[in-house]
């Protein structure tokens, strides 16, 4: 029997944590679910993504509520994937001005914002409830290049684009006074890493990068907060063995002039017994067996997902 696609069959919700990190730093985190980010300031909060939609958002709005009443002033997408972007309307209704992105993020919501919201949807129909809350794409109110600076009174938050990796326009949050990070999906832990849309050759440079600041606590993507310096080399380790693994196998396909089905074989036999027992594994190993199959074939740039193109492949590649 055909596994069900993608997510379909994951209905059973998950647990959330809301875990507090420093004096003004909080992780909202949901066993392998995406994880947000919240940091209190003086005058008001910041949140790093938004959760899938409006409604979903109202959960986390709670939790924040039980600890301040400050008005939510900015929301930082970590990349454009709809699952992380799509609830950031939820956020006006609490005071929000600025929605903030870097570059790279703003040019794939241009690109391919729309196809990936219609394909994302499909694949995580228990991530996207309330869905017809959307008021559709959630566009970037300001817009940096490489990294600005935010002052929370007398906090500081440096936001910044350290490198590609899980996208192009991949974004971190950084309070250097509390050596407190929040990854998006550049870092996972105990969950599969989407590929999708990777820039995989590019990605364990950026997560050297993101080890160079020195974090005690990191709030990756996917998984717990990992919470001291031994645990937050883990997670970059974790990751950084994830994405070398499967491009290697996608480069040992591409040289045996395997298809692309034969490129799934040859990647199971080296990552199933290491990760196949983590988080969305299944969910994620035909997307990001075909990106690392593509990325080894001299596709440096991602191939738009959509709804029938997502299809289309699972069905190839199953058995």
């Amino acid at each position: 029997m055909a596994k069900a696609f993608a997510s379909q069959a994951d209905l059973e919700e998950k647990k959330v944590t809301f875990t507090q990190l420093s004096e003004n730093a909080y992780a909202y985190t949901t066993e392998g679910d995406p994880n947000s980010g919240v940091i209190i300031g003086d005058d008001g909060v910041l949140i790093v993504d938004t959760t899938a939609t409006p409604a979903m958002a109202q959960d986390l709005i709670a939790k924040i509520r039980t600890v301040t009443d400050k008005p939510i002033k900015y929301v930082v997408l970590s990349h454009y994937h709809a699952v992380r972007v799509l609830g950031a309307s939820a956020y006006f209704k609490e005071g929000a001005q600025q929605i903030i992105a870097s570059r790279g993020t703003y040019e794939m919501i241009v690109e391919r914002g729309e196809a990936d919201m219609k394909s994302e949807i499909e694949r995580f129909p228990r991530l996207f409830a309330g869905v017809e809350t959307v008021p559709g794409l959630t566009w970037p109110t300001l817009v940096f290049e490489k990294e600005i600076t935010l002052s929370l009174g007398k906090l500081e938050v440096k936001i910044a684009h350290l490198g590609s990796g899980h996208t192009k326009g991949d974004t971190v949050v950084w309070l250097p006074q509390q050596k407190v990070l929040f990854s998006g999906d550049l870092v996972e832990y105990d969950a599969a890493c989407y590929c999708g849309d990777a820039q995989l050759a590019e990605w364990p440079a950026t997560l050297e990068a993101l080890r160079s600041l020195g974090a005690e606590k990191l709030v990756p993507g996917r998984g717990p907060a990992l919470l001291d310096p031994v645990q937050v080399n883990k997670g970059l380790d974790y990751t950084k063995d994830f994405v070398t693994t499967l491009l290697a196998q996608g480069r040992a396909a591409v040289a045996q002039k395997l298809d692309l089905k034969g490129a799934m074989s040859l990647t199971r036999e080296a990552m199933d017994p290491k990760f196949g027992h983590v988080f969305i594994y299944e969910h994620c190993l035909p997307f990001d067996v075909t990106r690392a199959y593509d990325e080894a074939s001299g596709i440096t740039h991602p191939r738009i997902w959509t709804a029938q193109r997502d299809k289309e492949m699972w069905d190839a590649l199953q058995d």
